[in-house]
């Protein structure tokens, strides 16, 4: 049976999920329900979805919809960049983190693709 936490890329998205709701947490109250909330929902459907890619037989389905929802989170975080909600600094690691993810999601693709 899998165990998640030998997955790099649930390592990864654990760490970067657990930033950005911190993030997410000290945004404008009004935001709540809006962006953030968006924000939040995505942050942890990626999670479910990588726990459910790793117990699947068939993960490929399930890693395209994690690489749709990191898509979808990138847009949100720039706006956040833009709308003065992140720093700059914010923006940047937030972004890396993102990408990595989806570095380490597309790997993984492929890998099952090969197989």
């Amino acid at each position: 049976m899998p165990t998640p936490n030998y997955y790099p890329l649930y390592e990864h998205w654990y760490k970067t999920m657990n930033w950005l709701l911190d993030r997410c947490d000290r945004m404008p109250k009004h935001l709540r329900f809006t962006i953030s909330g968006r924000m939040v929902t995505m942050a942890t459907d990626i999670a479910e979805l990588l726990l459910e890619a790793i117990y699947a037989k068939e993960k490929s389905p399930k890693l395209l919809s994690i690489n749709l929802q990191l898509e979808k989170l990138r847009l949100y975080c720039r706006l956040c960049k833009d709308r003065h909600y992140f720093t700059l600094p914010q923006y940047e690691y937030i972004s890396r983190e993102i990408n990595e993810a989806g570095k380490m999601c597309g790997g993984w693709i492929k890998n099952q693709q090969a197989a």
